[in-house]
């Protein structure tokens, strides 16, 4: 396996990681401001009000995308069984 080969592979699986991780980290980061937001106006200080709504918004969001998740990672794995041949060549 050349060096290339290895680029192009971790390359591949970095964005992947990035591109399927993206979705559910972007609902936390909007649910979470909105809270903050919210604590910061109504002056509760309350340290576990953001825990519920980010797990629902999490659950929700993967519940919506998993689909389309499992498809990305699946493709993914299946081109790198298809090329396995090409990774072992000595």
């Amino acid at each position: 396996m050349t060096v290339d080969a290895v680029t192009e592979m971790t390359s591949k699986a970095l964005f992947l990681i990035i591109q399927v991780s993206l979705p559910p980290l972007l609902v936390s980061l909007v649910i979470g401001l909105l809270v903050s937001i919210f604590q910061t106006a109504t002056s509760i200080q309350e340290q576990t009000l953001t825990f519920v709504p980010k797990i629902v918004g999490v659950f929700l969001t993967l519940t919506l995308i998993g689909g389309w998740m499992m498809t990305k990672m699946v493709e993914f794995t299946t081109e790198m069984w298809q090329d396995f041949s090409l990774y072992i060549h000595r």
